[in-house]
């Protein structure tokens, strides 16, 4: 499923994902693939996406064709961003919204990270949305990432680093992550 990690620490953020694709129990590491990056870069904003690996080229295109209902500056316009992109990703995308489960909302099936000037956002299928103050991990690998950053988090003061740390115990301990991994930083407002 990916290991995606973000992190915020003196005054700059890293957003960072692992690279291995996998269709069942057929792995495709990144030696085989061109387009193995996870992260979406759309204007100022990263976007890494787990899950099934049709997210990843639905939202690029998404993003793409409609970047006027698009605003991620903060947690509130994520929320209506993605209310306004839910019925054009069952329309023209063909969203299958049904979940197993009996929510009370129809699924978007997409959990993610972004990172851009304003921090980080975890947003999650049910259009939750969630900032976080110093870093966060999305994904099957999420757990070993997360206890990595915590460690790493007061040894280490580069954001960049911290998210390495959280990206490379995802892909020595979780079966669906691997290394190479992609990174991209910036600084915060």
């Amino acid at each position: 499923m990916s290991t995606i990690v973000a992190v915020v620490k003196n005054s700059s953020a890293c957003i960072a994902a692992d690279s291995l694709t996998s269709f069942g129990d057929t792995r495709q590491a990144a030696e085989f693939v061109s387009d193995y990056d996870k992260i979406i870069c759309s204007g100022n904003n990263y976007i890494g996406i787990v899950g099934s690996a049709a997210h990843h080229l639905v939202m690029q295109n998404l993003l793409h064709k409609h970047r006027d209902k698009v605003d991620f500056s903060d947690r509130f316009h994520i929320f209506e961003s993605m209310r306004q992109l839910h019925p054009i990703l069952k329309e023209e995308y063909f969203l299958n919204s049904k979940d197993e489960d009996q929510d009370s909302y129809e699924s978007s099936r997409v959990d993610a990270l972004i990172l851009n000037r304003s921090g980080i956002f975890g947003l999650y299928s049910l259009r939750e949305v969630d900032q976080y103050t110093r870093f966060w991990a999305v994904g099957s690998g999420a757990e070993f990432a997360l206890g990595a950053m915590r460690v790493a988090w007061d040894l280490l003061d580069d954001a960049a680093d911290i998210a390495r740390a959280g990206i490379e115990a995802g892909a020595c301990f979780d079966n669906s992550s691997a290394l190479p991994m992609t990174s991209y930083s910036l600084a915060l407002d």
